[in-house]
């Protein structure tokens, strides 16, 4: 890391570090193995004592998944989706939020979202690590200070209609007719594979463009999913492909968001468009699914416990 981050080497932001070790395979330092090109991370240095008593987790991982043993050889890496830093447009009290035709943000009555799903918007293009407590811990116990204070004034609810149970109910028996269709596996499979070959760490719109065709194929591929469980009870099946479904419309708006934003920021690193452009895109990127539309949000720049904290260029 010392060619990437002279200073501050493995303690780098992780979308630093990640481009790093991307970059070192796409020019043939890499390694080749069974997993395709990666690089190798050394911890057998620390010792047994310290990977067991720190790192336990890394251990069993490495030694089930990847049947190497960290405290003798090292383990092989490459970058992939860790977090989501977006998500559903929240305020900090979790209440759901979208823009109406001036752009202004419109609370969505009765929707709230919370960790990794919501953008309060702590994170910027970029999460430090150890910041997901802060949707997590926070956040959570905002939302539910404002959802105990909120269901004590609101009075009655109301029951749900006919038409909502069976709109429900729709999309949990859509697959109960494919007996013949396609393994949801393979179609998962390819949905990684479309995002990790197009849409991972390094993007450029040729690609982009090409994984988005790829995109809606798979999804017309997940309409024909093969169901053998239409059992009602511990249906693991019904809820791997329920799943798929989400994982689909996740992946879709993080595709057509990438392609939308022309610029490098953060963890958005465009081949393209190499440089952070402030004067375009010093805002969000919102995903309307309805209309499969992109359009803007802004940022807000006034907090209101300390001075702005103006943007600049990150050095390590």
């Amino acid at each position: 890391m010392e060619r990437y981050a002279p200073n501050a080497k493995d303690l780098a932001g992780r979308d630093v570090v990640a481009r790093s070790i991307m970059i070192e395979i796409r020019e043939g330092r890499g390694c080749d193995g069974p997993w395709g090109p990666h690089a190798k991370l050394k911890l057998d240095h620390l010792g047994k004592e310290v990977l067991e008593s720190r790192l336990p987790g890394i251990l069993e991982l490495s030694r089930t998944f990847a049947h190497v043993d960290p405290v003798k050889e090292p383990i092989p890496v490459i970058p992939t989706c860790h977090y989501m830093m977006g998500g559903i447009p929240t305020r900090v009290s979790g209440q759901a939020l979208t823009v109406n035709a001036q752009g202004e943000d419109v609370v969505i009555p009765g929707l709230f979202a919370v960790g990794e799903i919501a953008c309060v918007s702590v994170h910027g293009a970029n999460r430090l690590g150890g910041n997901s407590l802060l949707d997590l811990v926070v956040f959570g116990r905002a939302v539910g200070v404002h959802l105990q204070e909120s269901i004590a004034e609101q009075g009655e609810l109301r029951d749900a209609t006919e038409e909502e149970i069976d709109a429900s109910l729709a999309r949990l028996n859509r697959w109960n007719g494919n007996r013949n269709g396609e393994d949801p596996a393979e179609i998962r499979k390819a949905l990684q594979e479309c995002m990790q070959h197009n849409f991972s760490v390094f993007r450029e719109g040729d690609a982009m463009a090409k994984g988005l065709e790829q995109l809606k194929a798979i999804r017309e591929r997940l309409k024909n999913a093969r169901l053998d469980d239409t059992s009602s009870e511990f249906n693991t099946q019904r809820v791997e492909c329920l799943e798929l479904d989400n994982l689909m419309e996740t992946a879709y708006a993080t595709a057509v968001s990438a392609n939308f934003r022309t610029e490098s920021r953060g963890a958005h690193s465009r081949f393209d468009f190499p440089e952070r452009d402030d004067e375009n895109w010093l805002c969000h990127s919102l995903y309307l699914p309805e209309s499969e539309a992109m359009t803007r949000r802004s940022v807000n720049m006034q907090p209101k416990l300390r001075p702005a904290f103006p943007p600049k260029i990150r050095t390590y």
